[in-house]
């Protein structure tokens, strides 16, 4: 099964959307491996969105996903890198389709909820920068059977 990671930005935290977020991704029958609430270190954000650092955005995004608390997740499930982007929407919510979380919960794109790993590759990455592999839970869902072929 791959992983993914997502992560309840604090836009959605001051919202309130967690729960709908999880639901959403719990009633596609994902499993849920790891989470935690927090503000995030300079150093991990630093690291996570390593590539945006020199890019005339980045003081504003620093910022913004430091100005409070967020959510962490690792959800596992087959094929569910594409399945959760394809569940996000498009990074601007404008352009984002109706029924996905970005469509039906954000306005603007320097706010727009929640981030999901974009590549099975970034998803290992982001999960190693903000987890440990002992936090990440191992079970089976009681309903799996009834999920996959």
């Amino acid at each position: 099964m791959e992983q993914t990671f997502l992560m309840v930005k604090p836009d959605g935290v001051q919202r309130g959307l967690v729960g709908e977020i999880i639901s959403r991704f719990e009633r596609r029958g994902f499993k849920l491996v790891a989470a935690k609430f927090e503000r995030l270190p300079d150093a991990r954000v630093m690291e996570h969105y390593a590539e945006h650092v020199q890019k005339p955005f980045f003081p504003g995004l620093k910022a913004y996903i430091t100005s409070g608390p967020c959510f962490l997740m690792v959800f596992a499930g087959k094929n569910i890198v594409k399945i959760s982007r394809d569940m996000i929407g498009a990074t601007n919510p404008a352009g984002a389709a109706p029924g996905t979380i970005r469509g039906d919960l954000a306005l603007e794109i320097g706010m727009n909820v929640i981030h999901g790993s974009d590549s099975v590759e970034t998803a290992a990455r982001e999960i190693g920068i903000h987890f440990k592999p002992e936090e990440l839970a191992s079970y089976t869902r009681i309903d799996e059977q009834y999920l996959y072929e």
